[in-house]
């Protein structure tokens, strides 16, 4: 099966162990086991890890850890939930389990690249959404409409998005959900950001899993929870789709880890204490940058809503991948070319590592942008 090049994998594994400040990363900043263990109270770890043998554990995953994940929804059970290796392993599945060669599929776009990359090494007819600035970067309505006829497989959506932070609330997903009933097609959203709404007690917006008979969710400890290392994710649907995608599981998971399952179970159980400091840095962060982009004369943006990133128009006659090339070897800041998302002429910042260093990043930023339009003027 031949594959297109992940452009933001490459890009990351390529530069994020070679800069100063990492302004392309897109976790709320992340947990230290201590201060994991502090919000939970455990005092002594030993006493719960030292006694477990280390098989393959519960395949599905453990029914402690399922059973905190159907919380986090509105309408769900153990039996709805099967665990992964991250988000990008429950995305992969999903794809895997349901698109066929000659299958319609409709992606948005910009996106996590998977929901459209892999239907296409598939062999499905994959059409992309484009998120404009137009309609906030949510998808238009009546293009969705015209794209999605009867027998369309699968519309892939993601939401909050990455990387605009964009975010549809219940009444236009519910919009989403009568097209996608109308044409008989599955919804999978990719929900690995849900819980960073910049408004709200809980910061989540509903999921499309508790919306739609057909609707699937994915989602992970990575973003919103600060523990992208436990590499533990999952997925959300209805049982008869656990089941189909359980079949392709076997064949490249079989089980979490169960040190990621348990302390992924630890987390969740705290996870009110753990979505509080996430709210308090992403809300923090997002005003910081939404104030360097007022006084930035070459920076425009769409402000996010949700999630941990922002896409930055800049106005520069440079290509996004020169720009962050330069930029990094000039600064030891770190960005996302747009280009890597297939979306040229912008950046992507991730915003919610440390404030000192988010402070420093754009006060570098501003410098060099700058120094270019004087050299380019």
């Amino acid at each position: 099966m031949k594959i297109r090049n992940f452009g933001v994998e490459i890009w990351m594994n390529h530069y994020e162990t070679k800069c100063e400040l990492n302004l392309a990363e897109t976790c709320v900043e992340s947990l230290t086991v201590a201060e994991l263990l502090d919000m939970a109270g455990i005092n002594e770890i030993a006493q719960q890890i030292l006694p477990l043998k280390l098989t393959y554990g519960e395949i599905e995953g453990s029914v402690r850890l399922r059973s905190r994940i159907a919380d986090l929804y509105e309408k769900q059970s153990v039996e709805n939930v099967i665990t992964t290796h991250g988000a990008i392993g429950a995305n992969a599945l999903v794809h895997q389990t349901l698109v066929e060669p000659g299958d319609r599929v409709i992606s948005v776009l910009p996106t996590y690249q998977q929901h459209y990359s892999i239907p296409e090494s598939i062999g499905a007819d994959t059409l992309i959404l484009k998120l404009t600035e137009k309609t906030d970067f949510l998808p238009d309505l009546a293009e969705l409409r015209e794209l999605a006829i009867p027998g369309t497989k699968l519309i892939a959506i993601n939401n909050p998005n990455n990387p605009t932070g964009s975010l549809m609330d219940r009444a236009y997903l519910e919009k989403i959900v009568e097209i996608a009933r109308a044409c008989g097609a599955w919804i999978l959203c990719d929900e690995v950001y849900r819980g960073t709404d910049q408004e709200g007690d809980t910061g989540m917006t509903v999921s499309i899993a508790d919306l739609y008979e057909k609707g699937i969710s994915t989602g992970s400890m990575s973003k919103s929870f600060s523990l992208a290392g436990l590499r533990l994710g999952w997925i959300v649907a209805p049982a008869e789709l656990i089941h189909a995608v359980s079949i392709h599981r076997d064949y490249n998971t079989i089980s979490v880890g169960m040190l990621d399952d348990h302390f992924a179970a630890i987390a969740l159980e705290s996870k009110d204490k753990i979505l509080e400091r996430s709210h308090r840095i992403t809300r923090t962060n997002l005003a910081i940058v939404s104030d360097w982009v007022d006084s930035e004369p070459l920076i425009s943006w769409i402000k996010p809503k949700s999630g941990t990133t922002a896409l930055l128009k800049y106005d520069l006659p440079i290509s996004s991948e020169e720009l962050c090339i330069r930029l990094l070897e000039n600064t030891g800041v770190m960005l996302t070319p747009g280009s890597a998302m297939d979306m040229e002429g912008y950046l992507r910042i991730g915003y919610t590592n440390g404030e000192e260093i988010l402070r420093e990043g754009l006060r570098r930023i501003s410098h060099f942008l700058k120094e270019s339009a004087a050299s380019a003027a």
